[in-house]
């Protein structure tokens, strides 16, 4: 396995960040940031991954948003 020090997501799973988000955000806020179906019609975790996975620009979308958390006054990692 290659060793990532520079890499902020590095070690942290697509269900542990979106699970993270949800928990500080809530569905409505993510659906206000990041426009897809999955976040605004009957949301769930489970559907949000399969979509995530699929879906480049929506995943890296999301991963901003989590980096702009870790990077906010309560962050820092």
């Amino acid at each position: 396995m290659t060793q990532q020090p520079n890499n902020p997501l590095h070690g942290i799973t697509l269900k542990a960040l979106l699970t993270e988000l949800v928990a500080r955000y809530g569905w409505e806020t993510l659906a206000t940031k990041v426009n897809i179906n999955c976040f605004r019609h009957e949301p769930s975790i489970k559907s949000s991954l399969a979509f995530l996975r699929r879906t480049p620009w929506a995943r890296a979308e999301v991963e901003a948003i989590y980096l702009e958390l870790l990077q906010g006054p309560w962050g820092k990692r």
